[in-house]
């Protein structure tokens, strides 16, 4: 009880809101009171495992071992973090905290995600590194409600503000209320971001959020998603972070900014002032572990049917397995920019995803070319990308990326046997429910002439 601040034991509200980040990402919280938490920070709390067992429109699994059905769906344990603890600014400063599961009770914490990074972030303190991390989002914005989405059937939206408006000081300025409030309120909230504007698309935004050490990084980034969401509600505005939202407009990227310091947080050790191109070693043999990698576990940074959908040539996201120095058409982007932003941008991931499973993924990725000793025998791409076919294509669709993780021993080396199969799982689980939908494309293609 020490540890809790007196002003969330005087808080006037009573009550603490929080959260655990379920397979895609998504916040699963509730309200207790201050006298529940309390007790709850010193023997834990019990949350039903379902969260772990469902899919983001809540219907359980068929094909999971962990829970389901047969176990009854029974509460798993899972503890407070108090180092995340935050106020909600929009919600009278009430106060917020993450949870995850208990190492002590069953086999969750082995399919949890924020507790699959705290693994892999172990391994890396120990290899004597401290990963530092970033992710950027890009999202749309609509001038719709949760009440005239399901009207509209998702059809038809408006848009925040019309037309192709990348960087654009005109449109920042036209809804300047909506932005101040994100990077103000956000600030409040403890994620403070380096930088918000428009992006290319209608009612499209970006934000890159500040870089911290991977953990506060990650818990940032899930935070974010939520935290926009429910800011731009308040707006009248709904928010999306669909990977792809229409055919014709670019996709929504989630990119991880990632570099590795010493154990003392002192030096940056992607950074070689003495080689040409100012990577180290150490990097090279980060950048060759995501190149081999990746395409074995695509689905943690690319985890939706919609996903593959903005792995597309020619729309800013990449498809082959490539990097190069500052170039926005490969997978892997180096930014050799400096001792103390030297890093290395994962292009691939999109603004779909789960942001523990995402960094989680190139982490260990990355730190699987250090501990085998990779070296960097790949060019670095200098022109187009998309074209440079010859080192790998990125797999097309989540079943291939699914069947191709299931059966890897790459994926089960990096993260074992239960989180691979229980998260391969889900992934299977979300291609059926895709299989079985009837689409408009259909209906407009076939329903006359076929």
């Amino acid at each position: 009880m020490s540890k809790v601040p007196e002003w969330v034991l005087k808080h006037p509200e009573g009550k603490v809101k929080l959260a655990v980040a379920d397979i895609d990402g998504v916040l699963r919280g509730k309200y207790i009171s201050t006298e529940k938490f309390l007790n709850a920070t010193e023997n834990g709390l019990g949350f039903c495992d379902v969260i772990f067992g469902w899919d983001i429109n809540d219907l359980a699994y068929d094909n999971a071992n962990f829970t389901g059905w047969h176990t009854g769906y029974p509460d798993t344990n899972v503890e407070i973090d108090l180092t995340t603890l935050r106020k909600i600014p929009w919600e009278n400063d009430i106060p917020f905290l993450l949870a995850d599961c208990s190492v002590q009770q069953n086999s969750a914490h082995l399919i949890c995600p924020r507790q699959l990074l705290k693994r892999i972030t172990a391994d890396c303190h120990e290899m004597g590194f401290t990963p530092f991390f970033s992710q950027e989002f890009e999202w749309f914005n609509f001038q719709e409600t949760p009440e005239s989405l399901q009207k509209k059937n998702f059809q038809n939206l408006t848009s925040l503000s019309p037309g192709m408006f990348g960087y654009s000081l005109l449109r920042s300025s036209l809804h300047q209320n909506f932005m101040s409030s994100l990077f103000g309120e956000l600030q409040s909230f403890g994620i403070p971001l380096e930088g918000l504007h428009t992006e290319t698309g209608p009612g499209v935004y970006e934000a890159a959020i500040a870089y911290a050490e991977i953990m506060e990084a990650a818990d940032r980034a899930v935070l974010f998603k939520t935290a926009v969401k429910e800011i731009a509600l308040r707006s009248g505005i709904s928010a999306t972070f669909m990977a792809k939202i229409n055919k014709d407009l670019p996709g929504c990227s989630g990119h991880v900014h990632q570099s590795l310091w010493d154990s003392d947080k002192n030096n940056n050790l992607f950074y070689n002032d003495q080689s040409a191109d100012k990577i180290s070693d150490l990097m090279k043999s980060y950048i060759a572990g995501q190149l081999i990698c990746l395409p074995e576990i695509l689905p943690m940074i690319a985890p939706t049917v919609n996903s593959y959908k903005r792995l597309v040539e020619g729309a800013w996201a990449p498809t082959t397995v490539t990097w190069g120095i500052d170039n926005r058409t490969v997978a892997l982007r180096a930014l050799p920019t400096g001792k103390k932003s030297c890093r290395l941008e994962t292009r691939v991931v999109g603004s779909d995803t789960n942001p523990y499973l995402a960094m989680s993924a190139c982490l260990a990725a990355g730190l699987y070319g250090i501990r085998n000793n990779l070296q960097l025998h790949q060019p670095a791409t200098a022109g187009n990308g998309y074209e440079e076919k010859q080192y790998g294509i990125l797999p097309a669709d989540l079943y291939q990326a699914t069947m191709r993780m299931k059966n890897s021993a790459i994926a089960r080396s990096l993260f074992g046997d239960t989180f691979v199969e229980h998260f391969t799982a889900t992934r299977e689980w979300e291609w059926r429910q895709y299989s079985k939908a009837v689409t408009d494309w259909e209906m407009q293609r076939y329903f006359e002439i076929i």
